[in-house]
């Protein structure tokens, strides 16, 4: 009942910056907490960041700590995640996720949460 369709995605040399987007339909957005994560060819969806329903809390993967930062409006329904000082190895597919604020466990698991969005393309040029 939760749909998700991100943007932002794009061509970047590492050490550039992007800033992706999440809009979530419905008017239901508070009661969702967020996560972005990307997925690699060949390679397991990993976790990058999260943020609460409140967005009193944000979780980051230890790869992107210190250059991600992963944002909320409630009032646009839409989520963010800046990425700051790229490197190759953030080429992925970018994906957009929430959970209901009832769903317990880590956050950083993807199978903890329950709607997902198509995925962006984020390419980072060495």
């Amino acid at each position: 009942q939760v749909q998700l369709v991100e943007s932002g995605g794009g061509l970047v040399q590492a050490g550039g910056s992007l800033r992706l987007s999440c809009a979530a339909s419905g008017r239901t957005f508070s009661r969702y907490a967020m996560g972005w994560f990307r997925q690699a060819p060949g390679k397991e969806r990993e976790f990058v960041a999260a943020i609460t329903y409140s967005g009193d809390s944000t979780y980051y993967a230890d790869s992107v700590k210190g250059r991600f930062t992963i944002s909320r409006d409630n009032a646009k329904s839409t989520v963010y995640l800046q990425m700051n000082s790229l490197k190759p190895e953030d080429t992925a597919v970018y994906i957009c996720a929430a959970r209901s604020i009832y769903v317990t466990g880590s956050y950083s698991s993807r199978y903890n949460y329950d709607y997902w969005g198509q995925g962006t393309q984020v390419t980072v040029s060495s």
